[in-house]
């Protein structure tokens, strides 16, 4: 796991170098192409603050990255951002999940809901396609701590769903829902399942352990294929553990999403879906027949800025540097639960993430209320949580625990 840490002169130089390769409406005879550079009586192109600004100077440059970028083909009038975007996935998919080069695809989604439900869609129209499924022989399965995009997901393409159980305590999935509901849906006629697996659930924090649930769908004789939801942990697991089985070397995987506006700090719309080659084209839509390379994404047109964002980032840190900030996270979280611990609070935590789940019974509404602590529901809340940000201060912590040993009213 490794990239370099490039200087801001060095990224600046790249991104304009990738600008200058891309269309200029201002100096092109363009007629053809909807859309233009951004409205210049609201965003001003010659603000001299711009030179040294490659992120709004690419938001102002407005590249459209409409299409898939690791394959062959994509519109040439954005062809230099395209490129970074492409290096992006590189960044995340080999080094990261430790893809072997040329061996996957992916782009920049809007957010880790639309690329869950990429991977959702690609699977599903595998099964099409390969097996002559029907829609109601395919199920997508899931815990029930997982992200609200797969019930999301299994609507809007009419799949079955099959939801697991997980143990009040370890957060664990029980091994008897996994059977019940496989065994149930097969019953059903349900032949072909999509197997959603955390990389940290969003509310919890916690690890679905890939290799013992696998192995219970290898017991039953299971045809499926799995996809990682690593939204929150996609960006703080791999590097807070050196055991993980999270990566492409894990032939049971099949693709992850990652969400860069959580621990990247990323602008929001900066999610990213990557797979393994040869599954994107399940997603070709062959009526897009004006775009350069057709599409193969949910979300079609996005902006290219997002994506540079993404890649400035990973590349002001380095990976020296990211796993530092990470190592300085989790520990300020230890902390957090060396408190709690103290206080009789209970709570639980994966080590190696940063998130904290209290119960609500230890937790007053105002409490809750001033600290903006996200419930698991807020019709009847049993659970808060706390994620611990870079803007979350050891003083704002102290804050909150002199709050909670006065029991806040």
């Amino acid at each position: 796991m490794y990239w370099e840490s490039y200087t801001h002169d060095k990224m600046k130089r790249i991104v304009f170098d990738a600008l200058e390769q891309n269309l200029d409406y201002r100096d092109k005879p363009v007629l053809g192409l909807p859309a233009s550079y951004l409205d210049t009586e609201v965003f001003y192109q010659d603000a001299p603050f711009l030179k040294d600004a490659p992120f709004l100077s690419a938001l102002i440059a407005n590249p459209n990255h409409i299409g898939c970028h690791t394959l062959s083909e994509s519109e040439e009038a954005f062809r230099g951002t395209h490129k970074i975007e492409k290096e992006l996935i590189g960044l995340c998919a080999q080094q990261i999940f430790e893809g072997g080069e040329g061996e996957f695809d992916g782009y920049v989604a809007s957010g880790g809901t639309e690329a869950n439900i990429q991977a959702m869609w690609i699977l599903k129209n595998y099964y099409v396609t390969e097996f002559k499924a029907k829609a109601n022989e395919i199920a997508v399965v899931y815990s029930e701590d997982a992200h609200y995009s797969m019930p999301k997901g299994a609507a809007l393409l009419s799949l079955n769903k099959v939801v697991t159980k997980v143990d009040e305590h370890t957060r664990e999935i029980t091994k008897e829902s996994v059977i019940e509901g496989i065994e149930n849906a097969k019953k059903k006629g349900i032949k072909y399942f999509i197997v959603i697996m955390n990389m940290s659930t969003t509310m919890f924090g916690s690890v679905d352990d890939i290799d013992e649930i696998t192995g219970w769908l290898d017991e039953l004789n299971t045809e499926y294929k799995v996809h990682i939801d690593g939204a929150f942990g996609g960006y703080i697991y791999p590097f807070a553990t050196d055991k993980s089985r999270y990566t492409f070397q894990n032939e049971k995987i099949q693709s992850f999403t990652l969400d860069g506006h959580k621990m990247l700090q990323s602008p929001y719309g900066t999610g990213l879906y990557l797979t393994r080659k040869g599954f994107m084209e399940y997603a070709l839509t062959e009526e897009a027949n004006y775009v350069k390379g057709k599409d193969y994404t949910l979300i079609g047109s996005r902006s290219g800025a997002n994506a540079i964002a993404v890649w400035m980032i990973m590349r002001t840190y380095g990976s020296d540097g990211w796993k530092s900030k990470i190592r300085q996270l989790l520990n300020k979280t230890s902390r957090v639960c060396d408190s709690l611990r103290d206080r009789g609070i209970a709570f639980f935590r994966n080590p190696d993430m940063n998130i904290i789940t209290i119960r609500a019974a230890h937790i007053p509404k105002k409490l809750a209320e001033k600290y903006l602590l996200v419930p698991d529901s807020h019709d009847n809340p049993k659970w808060y949580k706390i994620v611990v940000m870079d803007h979350v201060t050891q003083g704002l912590i102290d804050k909150f625990l002199l709050d909670l040993d006065g029991k806040l009213h």
